[in-house]
């Protein structure tokens, strides 16, 4: 782990999604943080000792989905597939596909397995399983804002971790999509899907894969944005600035499903420059806390501790 002094930043962006707006000076207290996401050989190790299932582990329960079609009441999770040329960018299920027995020891299906993958960001990871692994290991899941301080690595207010632009001198620094996504990934990084830990550069505060490999769990409810009043005399929104309850994060577009969402960062192998330009670190997405896919990992933080 790494340990920031913590302090105030500009959080958010007025460049991209109506979600990151607006920018505001946030504070927030010293903490400690993975250097790099949660791996595939230390989940294994969490599992080993405690002998925990995933939530893709086990089978959906018929009360909380009522309308689950009987083939779909089964074990498994959410794997991209490449499709075999342009299609509807609405419609992830173009991409996205449950596959019975995917979990994070089996990332693509049962067939597969993490040999050559150990040191991979662990993938597949409902938020349950996340807090899970950080009880056990005795520490938390950051709030948006720590995680989001921590990303930027000093470079207050850039749009990306590394500066002002996103490829500098045609240099990849980081995993994501090149190409047309979701059907022709050019590999200009040398990766299709996730890379391991450390490939890449660390950040400012000596972080790795803070930005791309795999999106992150935070443990704020995610919010659409609004800004804390400040106490008089103050110059930043402390620590937790968006204010998210579980019932406002709920989908709107999905009133059926009573299901609440939680805020994912920094982005993933399969953003891309023309459908989801999330590799920053002031962008966010919603993401249901039961979800898991081939694309969501985590990270830990311990507060309090010098």
């Amino acid at each position: 782990m790494r340990h920031l002094d913590g302090g105030a930043f500009l959080m958010g962006s007025e460049r991209f999604y109506r979600e990151e707006a607006p920018v505001r000076r946030v504070r927030v207290d010293p903490f400690w943080i993975d250097e790099t996401p949660v791996t595939n050989r230390a989940f294994a190790r969490f599992v080993a000792e405690t002998g925990y299932r995933t939530v893709a582990e086990v089978a959906p329960d018929p009360a909380v989905y009522a309308d689950l079609p009987a083939e779909l009441a089964h074990p498994g999770s959410l794997v991209f597939e490449p499709t075999r040329g342009p299609v509807d960018l609405g419609d992830p299920n173009q991409w996205w596909h449950f596959r019975l027995g995917a979990c994070w020891r089996h990332p693509l299906g049962p067939d597969s397995d993490l040999a050559g993958i150990e040191d991979h960001p662990v993938v597949h990871i409902a938020h349950a399983d996340a807090q899970a692994y950080a009880d056990w290991a005795g520490k938390s899941l950051p709030t948006e804002a720590e995680w989001e301080y921590a990303a930027r690595g000093g470079l207050d207010g850039a749009d990306y971790a590394w500066g002002s632009e996103l490829a500098p001198g045609g240099a990849m620094l980081a995993n994501y999509w090149q190409g047309a996504f979701p059907f022709a990934n050019q590999l200009l990084d040398g990766w299709e899907r996730t890379s391991p830990v450390r490939t890449y550069a660390p950040n400012g505060y000596d972080l790795y894969d803070m930005i791309g490999n795999v999106w992150e769990w935070t443990a704020d409810w995610f919010a659409q944005p609004r800004i804390a009043r400040k106490a008089k005399g103050s110059c930043c929104v402390p620590n937790n600035p968006r204010g998210g309850r579980e019932q406002d994060s709920l989908d709107p577009s999905m009133p059926v499903l009573r299901i609440g969402r939680k805020v994912l960062k920094g982005g993933s192998h399969l953003c891309a420059a023309h459908y989801c330009r999330r590799y920053r670190p002031a962008a966010r997405l919603a993401q249901m806390i039961d979800s898991s896919t081939g694309h969501i990992g985590f990270r830990c933080v311990v507060r309090g501790m010098a």
